[in-house]
């Protein structure tokens, strides 16, 4: 049964840690059967109500949108502003991992849409015109929306699912935008966060961290089930699809927020990290000596909003075309075994 990577409603009415469930997949009879027609046509097949039309457009009270599907909650009243585009807009979700975004290409246009990571219902889409301080506009539909007060949280409260293992990796391999989209597309990774690692939390923004002073370096943290992938599968990866011996740079990123280098959590990651740069070394895999540092892990700081999915919001920016997409179409030739399904299926 497939699984994704998410936060619930608890017995609390609380939104939990996020945990690992199963997905919901029905048949298109069976979600007939639960939606009306025009929730069925939004969710379902892709389609957008008109504006300022639907229900919830003017709602101002206080408590949580839950996927109109399956009850995951997306979005919260406190992040809900009018946008006058005559949809629900909000700042940001509820939870990074209870939306799921997506390149969408149709109609001529390049646009991210966003979906529920637990049912891949249709949502809405995402746009960088948004307030302050994500500076992103989530366009959603009413329709996929079921509006829930905060006193009535408990009426949708799940049984939280006994924790399965779930673990993390920090890499880093020069821009975290191409970094990040080469883990995403891997199955068995439930998440891939752009951030910083390797220096402090008082410098750990982006203007700072491109002065090359603050000690940081561009990174992603993986969050993976060790069951599907193992961490040495993810070094492979990472080590196939950067230059491990450039120092300090990577391509025309130059600095020394762009080197080569793992972030070990444990002795165990470092241990495996050391084996895999043995063997490589002792392979003769690169022209030239691995460079790459091993550092332990003191923190990982999550990089701005507009920093997260870049590739998916933007897969036509000349940098991403030119940098970015080789890599993740290396990945594709190169380790076909290891791909999403969906990864595996997209042009």
């Amino acid at each position: 049964m497939p699984t994704t990577y998410v936060r619930v409603i608890g017995p609390d009415g609380k939104l939990t840690p996020p945990v690992v469930v199963s997905k919901v997949i029905k048949t298109e009879e069976e979600w007939k059967k639960i939606l009306t027609p025009e929730q069925f046509r939004v969710t379902r097949g892709s389609g957008t109500e008109p504006a300022f039309c639907g229900g919830l457009l003017k709602n101002k009270e206080d408590g949580y949108y839950l996927c109109v599907d399956c009850n995951l909650p997306l979005f919260q009243s406190n992040a809900k502003f009018e946008s006058g585009t005559g949809w629900p807009s909000f700042f940001q979700p509820a939870a990074p991992e209870n939306v799921r975004e997506k390149s969408d290409l149709s109609h001529g246009m390049v646009r991210t849409e966003i979906l529920c990571p637990r049912c891949d219902a249709h949502l809405g889409h995402i746009f960088e015109d948004g307030p302050k301080p994500t500076g992103l506009r989530y366009c959603l539909n009413s329709e996929a929306l079921r509006f829930v007060a905060n006193d009535k949280l408990k009426d949708f409260a799940e049984k939280v699912p006994s924790q399965s293992k779930v673990e993390e990796a920090v890499f880093a391999g020069g821009c975290f935008w191409c970094t990040e989209a080469v883990f995403e597309q891997l199955d068995g990774v439930y998440d891939v966060v752009s951030g910083y690692a390797g220096g402090d939390a008082s410098t750990a923004n982006y203007p700072a961290v491109c002065t090359g002073t603050t000690g940081h370096a561009e990174s992603v943290k993986i969050v993976y089930d060790p069951a599907r992938i193992s961490f040495e599968k993810l070094l492979k990866v990472h080590f196939a699809t950067h230059d491990p011996t450039s120092l300090n740079r990577q391509g025309a990123d130059v600095g020394t927020q762009y080197r080569s280098a793992i972030f070990y959590a444990s002795d165990q990651q470092k241990q495996l990290a050391e084996a895999l740069i043995a063997d490589l070394t002792a392979a003769k895999a690169y022209k030239k000596p691995i460079v790459t540092t091993l550092e332990p892990l003191k923190g990982f700081y999550p990089a701005e909003a507009h920093h997260q999915n870049y590739v998916c919001r933007n897969p036509n920016q000349g940098y991403i075309e030119s940098v970015a997409l080789p890599k993740v179409e290396k990945v594709r030739e190169k380790f076909k075994e290891l791909l999403k399904p969906q990864a595996a299926a997209t042009p």
